[in-house]
């Protein structure tokens, strides 16, 4: 009781004094009926033969592929999570501005994977560069490891594409 005789009400319960998070995309199955989970899921899919063409070249060139190894692998994870976020539903419990962090993860990893297409094509450029490890000059790719960085600078594009188009849908959803 206050001194005016009045009782003071109980104080807000913090559960529900959260606002509710805001995502414009659908939770469960329907975020695949979605341009942006379409998108996703061709990110998923290209990323994956990236970080698997890239490994089946056995690496000739470490530097610039171990780059685009990592990340197409750590693409892919996170790509996965990010789905299964939204597949599972969680995105309507965990209280974010999804919409915020859908452009941020996109804008990331379109930059990240812009710059592992530029790499994985200048090691496939190098295909004709002769390296002096004995006496005669040997290709620095041969014929099975360039046609397989062909493929790879190929579907690193499809996917740096993908993740563009995920980018533009994310940033028209985001409003700061």
């Amino acid at each position: 009781m206050s001194a005016g005789g009045a009782s003071v009400p109980p104080p807000p319960n913090p559960a529900v004094s959260f606002p509710p998070p805001r995502v414009t995309l659908p939770a469960g199955p329907d975020i695949l009926r979605t341009y942006s989970g379409a998108f996703v899921c061709l990110e998923i899919l290209f990323g994956g033969l990236v970080w698997i063409l890239v490994a089946s070249s056995n690496v000739p060139l470490p530097l610039l592929q171990g780059w685009v190894m990592f990340v197409s692998v750590t693409a892919f994870f996170f790509s996965l999570l990010f789905l299964g976020m939204f597949l599972s539903g969680m995105v309507a419990q965990i209280d974010a501005n999804w919409n915020f962090l859908d452009f941020a993860y996109h804008f990331t990893v379109f930059v990240f994977y812009f710059g592992a297409f530029l790499l994985e094509a200048a090691a496939t450029s190098l295909h004709d560069l002769h390296c002096n490890t004995t006496i005669t000059g040997q290709p620095l790719l041969s014929d099975n490891q360039y046609n397989i960085n062909v493929a790879a600078s190929i579907f690193a594009f499809m996917t740096t594409a993908c993740y563009g188009c995920s980018l533009g849908l994310a940033l028209r959803r985001w409003r700061p």
